[in-house]
């Protein structure tokens, strides 16, 4: 059965009209308004005429709008003008993939990420309504979906049929809860909490703050007070996958969250589980098919449900013409009461004759077989020590420039909690931070922060990072603490790496022309730079006093300001490397900390 076209719905709603008028039901008629005539007569099933404005369907789009907006304020938010005690990181922190994941990788919950329990709540209750109700980047997928979808009702019930290919979401999550058992979260590769949170930090916020500064905006930027406009290593790769997970919208509807959501797979798992579904009355249903039209979930809601990927949408219940469908408290599978023969026409059910063909209604656990759980799982083990013998994140043959934020844990640690959502690379003042290459990082430290001092440095008196990390990945610290004073002062101050010179690139050292910048920037006390004063004659005759610059490594902090001031900008003379990092033995100089009395 097709669905109807706009000429029918009009005929149906005036023979609906004209039915209330029968029953003695007052019709309302209003002026006409242009070629707009308001209708309050009442809908055809007698309920009243604001039944068709208000209805679930209604306050589910208010749900999406509302909790988008609350995302992108809380990433504008996410700057040290304007943190003022906002809980920046909520969805980070509401999602119970990253709570669950991190609590196997490390065997404790951070912080505020007890939170993601709030979510489990509604999922054992009623379903996978986080995934159609309040996840902001399952409103982008269905926004965008929605805009450019022009199929046919035919098309569109073809389109939202269920198919074996969504199970590979379900294999996505058993690979990556394996390697967090292992000490690897990998989950934020893919989350879509933490992927829309890094999409926007890379690349949508730049681009919108380049288009706020050209219009003398600077109010609306997301980073307003930058000196320069922040830029972001492999942002083009992460728009294009942005752009073509979003347009893939266009061959398959909801394409990321049926196919390779880990959180949706997650939640799915639970919602099995759920006392609330959808209910579908097969004395009343003609198998006309059209309550797929609209099915973000692609849940069969036509034939057996498939609780696990129903996204309690409620599209189905407003789309089907026979009110069929409904929303109901653990209903019970009528398949064994029905009385006669379903194919020879006789069957009934509680006495009312069965109308539908297909005479199961629910299909409660995933549709993967055991076996693929099984194949799943042996995945994950395989992968961890393909991803954690890699030699960018081995402790003897680490990178030079996988420099973490100051107050980040020692490395094995860092992976076990950090979750690429780059929310500590969108607050930093300075772009210092930047999300970490293969090359830096490998491809399990892929997107974790690490700190480029061609592009910034690290303020002194900046902490920022540590309070908005939702995982403990770098642990909220004090300035006190960073800066190694009062009760920390028998530590000293947090250092993230050393300094070098390179005198082949020095300008005093190796082109006989004086510069000082590197000691007059050096922000320790005493400083970590010094200089030995020569008076030379150069080659034209003229008399120079040179202050050639060496390193004092116990003092240096590794803050990079050195290196981002260095006149000699294509490849500083002096560079920063991990060596020598507090936060790990591993990596130290063999020098004893200076003490400071």
């Amino acid at each position: 059965m097709s669905a109807s076209s706009p000429d029918n719905e009009r005929s149906g709603q005036k023979a609906g009209r004209k039915a209330g008028q029968k029953a003695g039901q007052k019709t309302v008629h209003l002026p006409v308004l242009g070629n707009v005539r308001p209708d309050f007569s009442p809908n055809r099933d007698g309920t009243p005429w604001y039944a068709r404005s208000f209805r679930i369907t209604s306050a589910r789009v208010l749900s999406q709008g509302f909790f988008f907006g609350l995302f992108v304020f809380l990433l504008w938010v996410t700057w040290f003008s304007r943190l003022g005690g906002y809980p920046v990181s909520l969805f980070l922190e509401l999602d119970p993939l990253v709570g669950f994941a991190t609590a196997l990788s490390t065997h404790t919950v951070y912080r505020w990420l007890w939170r993601g329990m709030l979510i489990l709540i509604p999922t054992l209750l009623l379903g996978r309504v986080f995934c159609n109700w309040i996840c902001p980047y399952g409103t982008l997928h269905q926004f965008v979906g929605w805009l450019f979808n022009i199929r046919k009702n035919k098309d569109s019930i073809s389109k939202n049929r269920y198919r074996s290919g969504f199970q590979i979401k379900y294999v996505i999550l058993i690979v990556f809860l394996v390697m967090a058992a292992f000490g690897s979260l990998q989950i934020g590769l893919l989350d879509p909490i933490c992927l829309l949170v890094r999409t926007f930090t890379v690349t949508v916020q730049p681009a919108a703050d380049l288009v706020a500064y050209d219009l003398q905006l600077d109010f609306l930027a997301a980073s307003p007070g930058a000196p320069d406009q922040r830029v972001f290593d492999g942002a083009w790769f992460v728009g294009l996958m942005i752009i073509g997970l979003v347009g893939m919208n266009l061959v398959i509807p909801r394409f990321f969250c049926r196919v390779l959501c880990p959180l949706g797979a997650f939640l799915g798992v639970l919602s099995r589980f759920a006392l609330f579904r959808i209910e579908r009355d097969l004395t009343k249903c003609t198998d006309c098919n059209l309550c797929m039209r609209r099915c973000e979930g692609a849940s069969d809601p036509q034939a057996a449900l498939r609780k696990s990927e129903c996204f309690v949408c409620f599209n189905c219940i407003d789309d089907c013409p026979e009110d069929a469908l409904s929303f109901k408290l653990a209903p019970v599978p009528v398949k064994d009461r029905i009385v006669g023969s379903i194919k020879q026409g006789t069957a009934t059910l509680f006495g009312r004759k069965v109308i539908s063909k297909l005479p199961d209604t629910e299909l409660r656990p995933p549709d993967l077989p055991r076996r693929r759980w099984f194949f799943a799982g042996l995945a994950g083990v395989l992968a961890y020590p393909f991803l954690r013998l890699s030699k960018a994140v081995n402790h003897r043959g680490f990178h030079e420039k996988a420099i973490r934020p100051p107050g980040s844990v020692a490395e094995p640690e860092f992976l076990e909690r950090c979750i690429k959502c780059d929310q500590c690379i969108n607050v930093c003042p300075t772009n210092v931070l930047q999300p970490s290459t293969l090359a830096q990082g490998g491809l399990e430290g892929l997107w974790t922060p690490v700190m480029d001092f061609s592009v910034g440095f690290c303020q002194l008196n900046c902490t920022l990072c540590s309070e908005v990390c939702p995982t403990g990945a770098i642990q909220k610290t004090a300035l006190a603490t960073k800066l190694g004073l009062g009760e920390h002062q028998d530590q000293g101050p947090i250092r993230v790496g050393t300094a070098f010179f390179n005198r082949g690139r020095c300008l005093p050292w190796s082109m006989e022309t004086p510069c000082v910048v590197c000691e007059e920037v050096c922000p320790v006390s005493p400083k970590a730079i010094g200089t030995y004063e020569e008076e030379i004659v150069r080659w034209d005759g003229t008399k120079v006093t040179l202050n050639k610059p060496y390193m004092r490594p116990e003092l240096c902090i590794g803050c990079g300001i050195c290196e981002h001031e260095c006149p000699v900008v294509d490849d500083a003379a002096v560079y920063v490397t991990a060596i020598g990092e507090t936060r790990s033995d591993d990596r130290t100089l063999l020098l004893k900390s200076h003490q400071r009395g």
